[in-house]
């Protein structure tokens, strides 16, 4: 099974920007689809980004559209979060996941079988 790894996170003033990385441990990366999620304190994962196996297909929650970016390198195992014009509601922890492809958004934890351990990021206002 795929082991992942989050990076990235930290303490940035709003309007800030971070970059969030995640590396895969083998090249089975490839045949996953990624997603991004993030938990606030005493609140449930939350959906931000997904993309496809081959990058072709990528969505956003509504919240972050036009804000952050999701992309990913193959080559690499890797898959990035670029987090432009952060706000305070931002704040959480990170964490990237791997999941079987699938049609359609796939915006819910339970459709992602392998995670990343989180990283925090903070945004203060």
């Amino acid at each position: 099974q795929v082991q992942l790894v989050d990076s990235g996170g930290g303490l940035v003033q709003a309007g800030g920007s971070l970059r969030l990385s995640c590396a895969a441990s083998d090249d089975t990366f490839s045949m996953y689809d990624m997603a991004w999620f993030r938990q606030a304190p005493g609140k449930e994962r939350d959906f931000v980004a997904r993309i496809s196996w081959n990058g072709l297909s990528i969505y956003y929650a509504d919240s972050v559209k036009g804000r952050f970016t999701v992309s990913r390198d193959n080559a690499k195992n890797t898959v990035s979060l670029q987090m432009n014009g952060l706000k305070p509601e931002d704040t959480g922890v990170y964490y990237c996941a791997a999941g079987r492809p699938r049609t359609g958004l796939a915006a819910t934890p339970s459709d992602y079988n392998f995670w990343g351990q989180g990283t925090q990021v903070t945004v203060d206002s």
